[in-house]
């Protein structure tokens, strides 16, 4: 199994709905995506994926994300916008464009992290 990653930072603010403690108010931190993607072989090149598509899909996707109040983004204006979530967005959103990158054979978005602060990061990892 091969596996590349792609990571990139984005500032943002969110509030947490229902936190009732020192980060409850409105608050911004440089958040850190990283993307991994994985499968079974490299192609003709020897490359799992090309890093220039895979990189411009991460500006397309984390530009929506990109110094807003995430809270009035959707679907965090309904979904908490915790580290976790955010993962979990992420992948969907990467998992519905990344398999056209590579037509040759299934690559899959295998594991989202992000980090709000330097010490603090959730990941999502699906089944």
């Amino acid at each position: 199994m091969f596996e590349v990653h792609v990571t990139t930072m984005f500032p943002a603010a969110h509030a947490l709905r229902n936190y009732y403690g020192k980060t409850e108010p409105i608050h911004g931190h440089n958040w850190w995506a990283k993307i991994t993607i994985a499968g079974p072989q490299v192609d003709s090149m020897g490359m799992l994926i090309d890093f220039v598509p895979l990189q411009k899909e991460m500006g397309r996707i984390i530009g929506k994300l990109d110094h807003q109040f995430l809270n009035e983004v959707p679907p965090f204006d309904v979904v908490n916008p915790s580290a976790e979530n955010i993962a979990h967005y992420l992948w969907e959103q990467f998992s519905a464009s990344v398999p056209a990158m590579q037509p040759e054979f299934e690559v899959t978005v295998s594991r989202v992290e992000v980090w709000e602060t330097d010490n603090c990061s959730a990941v999502y990892l699906p089944k």
